[in-house]
């Protein structure tokens, strides 16, 4: 066994494990914490397939900013999973029976899948050689030349994903004082302020 093959395995069975640790992990703060030993997991395994650009890209987009987010959100936000995790058992029912119709789902298609017969040459080589383009070019390539409409519609539904997270979980409070910006831009200093005249010696 060559020391590439060994390093591919050592990471594959690493991240399969450590992202099974984020599901089954009781604290979440620990299942932020696989989650980036998954991250870095598959970052080295891109470094392996000398995608050196795709593994920074991973490690520095969602080992430093997604997962330290999350693992901030989590430890600042002090949420009571105590409480989240009460009404489990009322949808139990319903989260099984959805999961067990996408089980099913998932087994039809798996079992009329067809594989292309040039589906093994292109697994073989999804870029051109390093001898013609470097790995880099042959990215911004794929994604902002031959797929650049699937690329924008994979932003746009992102950017749709968002605002609805947003909308969903913004609450109003009405014991907060709150500024209108429009209001305070169309104030007149005129009205806004009057200038008292105190004679020496008098108080207001």
């Amino acid at each position: 066994m060559t020391v590439t093959l060994f390093a591919f395995y050592l990471f594959s069975i690493t991240a399969v494990m450590s992202a099974l640790f984020v599901v089954v992990a009781r604290n979440p703060v620990h299942s932020v914490l696989w989650l980036i030993l998954t991250f870095f997991s598959a970052a080295s395994m891109f470094v392996l397939m000398g995608a050196e650009f795709v593994a920074m890209l991973l490690a520095i987009v969602y080992v430093g900013a997604v997962a330290v987010l999350f693992l901030f959100v989590v430890m600042m936000l002090d949420v009571d999973f105590v409480e989240l995790k009460s009404g489990m058992q009322k949808y139990f029912l319903i989260g099984s029976s959805i999961g067990l119709v996408l089980l099913m789902e998932l087994g039809l298609v798996i079992s009329h899948w067809k594989v292309a017969p040039e589906a093994g040459s292109l697994l073989q080589s999804p870029t051109p050689s390093i001898d013609e383009t470097h790995n880099t070019l042959a990215l911004g390539q794929i994604l902002y030349s031959d797929y650049i409409y699937l690329f924008q519609i994979a932003g746009l539904i992102l950017l749709t994903a968002m605002i609805g997270a947003i909308v969903l979980t913004l609450r109003h409070r009405t014991d907060v004082k709150r500024q209108n910006v429009v209001d305070q831009m169309q104030r007149d200093p005129a009205d806004a302020m009057e200038v008292i005249t105190v004679k020496s010696g008098q108080g207001l």
